[in-house]
Order: structure tokens, then C-alpha cells, then sequence
């Protein structure tokens, strides 16, 4: 079960939930306890969200990795959208473009394992990945 295990393209808001519950599967498919369960299905919709709100479409990616622990789920969030002007900024709690909490990415960063983000003015992608404890 090794290599990518499902794209869920995001292109209207119930697509978010469909990420969700597809990642919330996959981890509990690999082992992952109840709490990461719930930690990775977090971070899934605040990505599906990012995707939805910014960028109009994209797709959330999973995959099977090994490395640091014997398993890990990486996630991947992709778009095509405006990118994000500052990164710096947006990794701040309480910041937000949205008038929302700001609580998005540096939320998803803690509750991942590991985060790394790149984004231009021709999209991001955000990489997390949670290891199997």
C-alpha cells in the first residue's frame, strides 16, 4: 500500500468533507490511533478549506511514506490559485486574508509531524506528513 493512495479534488465546498473523511480512512486503514485520527482529518479540512476559499480548485493527495517511523501519511494540497503573497505572515497565529481566526496553517503545522509550503503566483502546494507512532 506503499505510493500515492487517493486524489480528492476540491471544486465546491462539500469537496472538503469528501477530503476529510478520505484522509480520516486512510489513517485509520495505516494505524494511526484515534487522536491522530482526528489531528490529520483537522488538518485535511483546513487545507481543503485554504484550496476552496483561495484558490477556487485543487486537490488534497495522499500518500504512504516511510522514513522516520515506519509509516507515515504525507498529504499533499495543491492549487493553481493566486498564490500566497507572504508566507511569513500567514504562518503567524491570528493572521488571516479571510476574516477568519487565523488559526489555519500554523494549526495544520502543529498538528502535523511535518510541514513545508511553496507557493508562487502560479499556486501552492503544502506538504504534511503525520508518522505512525
Amino acid at each position: 500500500m506503499k505510493g500515492t493512495l487517493s486524489n480528492v479534488p476540491i471544486a465546491k465546498e462539500l469537496d472538503i468533507v469528501g477530503a476529510r473523511q478520505t484522509g480520516r480512512n486512510i489513517a485509520t486503514e495505516l494505524g494511526f490511533s484515534s487522536v491522530d485520527q482526528a489531528r490529520i482529518a483537522t488538518a485535511i479540512s483546513e487545507l481543503a478549506r485554504n484550496i476552496y476559499l483561495y484558490a477556487k480548485k485543487g486537490e488534497i493527495t495522499f500518500q504512504q511514506v516511510e522514513g522516520v517511523a515506519p509509516v507515515g501519511l504525507k498529504i499533499i494540497a495543491k492549487d493553481n490559485g493566486p498564490g500566497i503573497k507572504d508566507i511569513s505572515k500567514s504562518m503567524i497565529d491570528g493572521y488571516s486574508t479571510s476574516g477568519g481566526l487565523g488559526a489555519g496553517l500554523p494549526g495544520v503545522k502543529r498538528l502535523m509531524d511535518d510541514f513545508d509550503i511553496m507557493s508562487s503566483d502560479e499556486g501552492t502546494t503544502i506538504h504534511v506528513i503525520k508518522w505512525l507512532r
